[in-house]
């Protein structure tokens, strides 16, 4: 089965002199733009690949790994929405990479969409140093420029493997 034929988002860089939270948030898009770049034009079979076997690390799997990411940080931890994993289990947390002949591209999309709507609508309400809901490991809040610079983190290393895997699948290389 091919995937639906889709375009990646518009990437661009945030302006040279934009202000910090534009900046924040336009790095977080570009990543964001990126990785749907890098699952562009594969079918559903290449999106489900293995990078290198026996890891089950996979484009498609790291799409809902993602998703999984924007809920966690943006509803769960600053605004303190009560939600399940979305692919894990109590038994299987990692559920996102393990990934059946039943997952699709279309399902993965989709949900890691409304879930990027969803972070974007959170953000929105909080300013750069408001403390979130959620703590952490010692206690403390955190910040929504500190969750910002984490999920930038997040994505650009996963960018990262994201070339690597589709190197591998079809030979594309780039940004």
């Amino acid at each position: 089965m091919t995937t639906e034929k889709t375009t990646a988002p518009e990437r661009s860089e945030p302006a040279l002199d934009a202000a910090e939270r534009q900046m924040l948030e336009g790095w977080l898009d570009y990543h964001r733009a990126t990785l749907a770049m890098k699952c562009e034009g594969l079918t559903d079979a290449q999106l489900r690949e293995a990078s290198v076997p026996p890891s089950e690390f996979t484009l498609l799997g790291l799409v809902r790994h993602l998703a999984e990411n924007e809920r966690g940080w943006f509803r769960e931890v600053l605004a303190g929405e009560e939600l399940p994993l979305i692919y894990g289990t109590d038994e299987d947390p990692d559920g996102e990479f393990h990934l059946t002949e039943a997952d699709t591209w279309e399902e993965a999309r989709t949900t890691w969409q409304a879930e990027i709507e969803k972070a974007r609508a959170n953000a929105a309400r909080f300013e750069l140093d408001s403390p979130s809901a959620g703590v952490s490991k010692e206690g403390k809040p955190f910040s929504l420029r500190w969750i910002y610079t984490h999920m930038i983190e997040e994505y650009a290393r996963h960018n990262g493997h994201a070339d690597l895997v589709r190197e591998r699948i079809d030979g594309a290389t780039g940004e």
